[in-house]
């Protein structure tokens, strides 16, 4: 079974958080990813054959985007 899964973050108040998320997770994106980032914010689309692969992915992925977010807001508080 392939499973395709798409995050979409998209808000006008956060474009720059998504944006600069984007920018800093893409480096360690596994091959079963993808980021496309526009004026609106960043897309990331996952690719996998099993579920559990899935949840493992995204949760890591959800962390590390958690951390670029309180970086961000870190950086814009300074």
């Amino acid at each position: 079974m392939k499973i395709n899964c798409r995050i979409i973050f998209e808000d006008d108040e956060s474009t720059g958080i998504a944006k600069f998320a984007a920018y800093s997770l893409q480096p360690d994106n596994l091959p079963s990813m993808c980021t496309e980032v526009d004026e609106y914010g960043a897309t990331t689309y996952f690719y996998t054959e099993k579920i559990t692969t899935l949840i493992s992915t995204l949760d890591d992925f959800l962390m590390n985007t958690k951390i670029a977010e309180d970086v961000y807001t870190s950086l814009k508080k300074n």
